[in-house]
């Protein structure tokens, strides 16, 4: 057993990984009854993981339509408690690989860093490359990040959990998934496994793992000063549009070794002074405004906590604490008039006796 392994697989790591992973899930059934067995079910992970035994179990998978249609997969309870310790163990080493405008599921980072960065930017730059990767999350392929894993991690025992996360996401996403052809591909490429089911702490950070090589190459080898990425949304910045042309065929290029391509239709340069759509937001230099769906989305998303409340299946305290999160999230906009719009009129309904 690597001293690395011990480290993951520890009483002590795996308590951490529980509170970790149970932060606001505190009412949910799964997390309750874990919790109340908690000393014996973390012996019981700490012996499944040593004993090399651990498998995980299968994912509840679910659509969310908030702004976007996606497929959540959401792992048993304990699985997360796993990806808890197991991202805690390694994390430390990656950090160090990453750039520092890399924003998403990084502490200190988010979005709300990564708008500021953006309006940063915009103000010293002319013109902008706007890029996001086609079906980011079902493209990933297994044996490509399988590799980046292990050129930072040798301990074998830690890779075995690795392995064992991956191999219970083969097919997950696969209805998400147009197979796109790449050169040099036979007919057995079809069946290479890929795709990182979207709800695992895990999946959030071995995204990060897999664009790290495309972050190194834009700033070492095109080396653009101006550049920062959010999960697979990514900005190059530039004062000529030639430059950004450029380096959007450099990128597709490097991107295909990744086995990914881009939305090259809506990757463009243009002017900064014309906005840009980013995070939610329409972001201007000196400026920005929430965007129409996002504000459609949370009345939506407010009719139905209302009505959860009304019936008793919402306490008030998450209600409140579910619109001072999105007050927070808003107020990083122009969003006065928005905000009094939304809020209101709100009338808050008598709860269910």
């Amino acid at each position: 057993m690597t001293p690395l392994f011990e480290h993951l697989s520890s009483f002590e790591q795996l308590y951490y990984a529980f509170e970790r992973a149970r932060q606001g899930k505190r009412g949910q059934e799964n997390v309750a009854r874990f919790e109340r067995n908690l000393e014996q079910e973390l012996f019981d992970l700490q012996d499944e993981l040593r004993s090399g035994a651990y498998r995980p179990g299968l994912y509840r998978t679910f659509y969310r339509t908030e702004a976007k249609r996606r497929l959540i997969s959401a792992a048993p309870f304990r699985d997360r408690v796993v990806h808890h310790a197991l991202v805690a163990a390694v994390e430390d080493r990656f950090e160090r690989r990453f750039i520092f405008d890399s924003y998403a599921n990084r502490v200190g980072k988010g979005t709300h860093r990564a708008l500021d960065r953006c309006a940063h930017f915009m103000r010293s730059a002319s013109y902008v490359l706007p890029c996001d990767v086609r079906q980011f999350f079902p493209s990933i392929d297994h044996a490509l990040l399988r590799a980046q894993l292990a050129r930072v991690i040798p301990e074998e025992d830690v890779l075995t959990v690795c392995d064992r996360i991956l191999e219970n996401g083969v097919g997950v996403l696969d209805e998400a998934y147009a197979m796109v052809w790449f050169p040099g591909d036979d007919l057995f490429a079809a069946s290479r496994p890929r795709g990182l089911p979207l709800g695992n702490l895990t999946s959030q950070f071995w995204a990060n793992v897999y664009l790290s090589p495309l972050d190194q190459f834009v700033k070492r080898e095109l080396k653009c000063r101006r550049y920062l990425r959010y999960v697979d949304d990514f900005l190059l910045f530039a004062p000529d549009k030639p430059t950004l042309h450029r380096w959007r065929r450099a990128i597709i290029q490097f991107l295909a070794g990744l086995r990914l391509t881009l939305h090259e239709e809506s990757c463009q340069p243009r002017p900064v002074e014309v906005g840009l759509p980013f995070l939610g937001f329409q972001v201007f230099p000196d400026h920005r405004r929430l965007k129409r769906r996002c504000g459609l989305a949370f009345q939506r998303r407010l009719k139905g906590m209302l009505a959860a409340y009304a019936r008793g299946e919402l306490s008030l305290k998450r209600l409140t604490a579910s619109v001072q999160g999105w007050v927070a999230h808003a107020a990083h906009g122009n969003t006065w008039g928005l905000r009094r719009a939304v809020l209101s009129h709100v009338v808050l309904p008598h709860p269910a006796k």
